[in-house]
């Protein structure tokens, strides 16, 4: 693991991990960490299995000798955007598993929890798997008026 990156604004929490399984209880620290520091934390349940999901999936498929996991968190206002890079080619697929299936679950987690998600290439080598979550509408508007009070002081 490498030092953690944050941006200008606190907004931005990125981190490599090394592709081992080990890296998934670390990433979980550090995402459930950068939800409690941005007032996140009703989405923290779900934002961890969806990270959970996609790093695990990267662990296991992105057998790129020399190469790291990417993780990054994007504090959006109301909502956060996980995103999990690695450097394989090899695009994700949705399955539709049988009762008997042992594994092919993750994205259909993801699916189903996630407000939005998607793979996007990156540039040079790899992809970016990500999910958006959003905090749920009392949780935002709560949010809101913290936010209007805290302008008024």
């Amino acid at each position: 693991m490498k030092p953690e990156l944050t941006g200008p604004d606190g907004r931005v929490v990125v981190r490599r991990w090394t592709r081992h399984p080990r890296c998934v209880a670390l990433a979980r620290a550090d995402l459930r960490k950068a939800l409690a520091g941005w007032g996140l934390v009703a989405v923290e349940e779900v934002a961890l299995l969806v990270l959970s999901e996609l790093i695990t999936n990267a662990v296991r498929h992105a057998r790129v000798p020399g190469r790291q996991i990417e993780t990054r968190y994007l504090h959006q206002g109301d909502k956060v955007r996980i995103e999990v890079h690695d450097a394989a080619d090899q695009l994700p697929k949705l399955r539709a598993p049988t009762p008997e299936s042992v594994r092919g679950r993750g994205l259909v987690l993801v699916e189903t929890l996630a407000d939005q998600w998607g793979v996007t290439p990156r540039p040079a080598v790899g992809k970016a798997v990500w999910a958006v979550l959003a905090l749920p509408a009392d949780e935002r508007a709560s949010l809101a008026d913290g936010e209007r009070r805290e302008g008024q002081s």
